[in-house]
């Protein structure tokens, strides 16, 4: 239902995600657009979905809806997510060290498919199967907080 709508307003809805945090639980939509998201895009957003998702109703649960940007570090999910960071700084972090011992590795993603992806890093061209990495995120913080990626 939100797909449209992003796509409708110029945005990319990048994740969806019903998470509890303490007693609460929240609805929190991620969107993104070319040269980032702001608080106006956020806001529009959210009041256009809304009382779309009122009208659905899809939970008993009582939530908060939270529109927001993906940020620095945002985690790479899917295809689409990968597609849009073919040849950008990128951090893996695998669920146990692989036959090399590497449990982590930066670099710049250079290509992937629905097995495998390869990242360049400073020690050279690494490929890692898909199913053994526990995460995956953007590496573009590093001007603001030194990130671990290439310099």
């Amino acid at each position: 239902m939100a797909q449209p709508v992003a796509e409708r307003m110029g945005l990319v809805l990048w994740d969806v995600l019903f998470v509890k945090e303490g007693p609460s639980w929240f609805l929190r939509l991620i969107i993104d657009k070319d040269g980032g998201v702001d608080i106006e895009d956020c806001e529009r957003f959210s009041r256009e979905i809304d009382p779309m998702i009122d009208e659905l109703d899809p939970t008993e649960l009582e939530y908060y809806l939270e529109v927001s940007s993906p940020g620095l570090g945002r985690p790479l999910k899917t295809d689409a997510h990968l597609e849009a960071y073919l040849g950008k700084p990128v951090a893996v972090r695998l669920y146990k060290p692989d036959a090399q011992g590497v449990k982590e590795a930066c670099g710049l993603l250079v290509s992937y498919d629905a097995q495998n992806l390869t990242i360049d890093t400073q020690e050279g061209t690494m490929k890692f199967e898909r199913a053994a990495v526990g995460s995956l995120k953007a590496d573009d913080d590093k001007d603001l907080f030194g990130g671990k990626g290439q310099k």
